[in-house]
């Protein structure tokens, strides 16, 4: 591990069809590898976007295993989720999995993880994590121990919070998600990678989109609890297709899917 970084910089909030910034060549990238499982696939044995949110959970706490972090900042929460299906990766497969900091901030940072298959697959994504304290709920200000590695790989410490998808919810009648007990996490909330699925469900209603490649950004407004009716609405244009997560007449999440950015 080194102290200083080669990257390339993203602005402070960036904006949805910002290319991802690449891996770099030195600095503090955490690494992991596992097998794709027939749990984690489609019928056509393609990864299914909500196994690929499992592994940027699972990649993170590992992260902070390693880091020995786990006990000084056990809670984060994603804000957002931003995957690039590049090349799709399919089963049987093993995966090599590689994290770093893009961007941060005194209380929230962005983090990629490149997905590479042995079969030639890959998967960019970009999250970004808010530290939580565990005993009042609020984000929370990062330690400088933590924090120092997350700066070997980028110079952007001025990271805001700014949304993307900003397309108004439809007034119009969608379908019921129906949530199950393994939805939940520890916190009575829907865990962030259950919305993939009804998420890539109506993306796959489009005539052209779910053909690689494509970037789907995810969004979290408000939490959704197990007792809560979750309606889901759909609009498709030539080249994106958008889902909104409704609770009455709130919206909790918004998922977008269009053609990725160039570098």
């Amino acid at each position: 591990m080194t102290t200083s970084a080669s990257h390339t910089s993203t602005n402070r909030g960036g904006s949805q069809s910002d290319p991802l910034a690449p891996r770099p060549s030195e600095g503090a990238v955490f690494s992991n590898s596992w097998p794709v499982r027939t749990g984690d696939i489609h019928p056509d044995r393609s990864l299914r976007l909500d196994a690929v949110a499992r592994y940027l959970q699972d990649l993170g706490f590992d992260n902070l295993e390693a880091n020995g972090a786990a006990q000084t900042h056990p809670l984060w929460v994603v804000r957002r989720t931003l995957i690039d299906v590049i090349r799709p990766i399919t089963w049987p497969a093993t995966v090599q999995l590689h994290r770093w900091c893009s961007a941060l901030s005194s209380r929230w940072c962005t983090m990629r993880v490149r997905i590479e298959s042995d079969g030639g697959g890959l998967i960019e994504t970009e999250g970004f994590w808010i530290n939580i304290n565990p005993r009042n709920g609020m984000p929370s200000r990062i330690s400088e121990d933590f924090m120092a590695p997350l700066a070997t790989t980028t110079d952007e410490h001025r990271l805001t919070w700014r949304r993307w998808i900003t397309d108004i919810t439809p007034n119009t009648a969608g379908t019921e998600f129906c949530l199950r007990p393994s939805d939940i996490d520890p916190f009575d909330h829907v865990n962030n990678a259950a919305y993939w699925q009804p998420a890539e469900a109506s993306l796959r209603t489009h005539p052209t989109l779910p053909a690689a490649p494509y970037r789907a950004v995810l969004e979290y407004t408000k939490p959704i609890t197990i007792d809560e009716t979750v309606e889901i609405r759909t609009t498709h244009c030539s080249e994106t297709s958008t889902v909104w997560f409704v609770c009455g007449n709130e919206t909790r999440a918004t998922a977008q899917f269009t053609k990725p950015a160039r570098s």
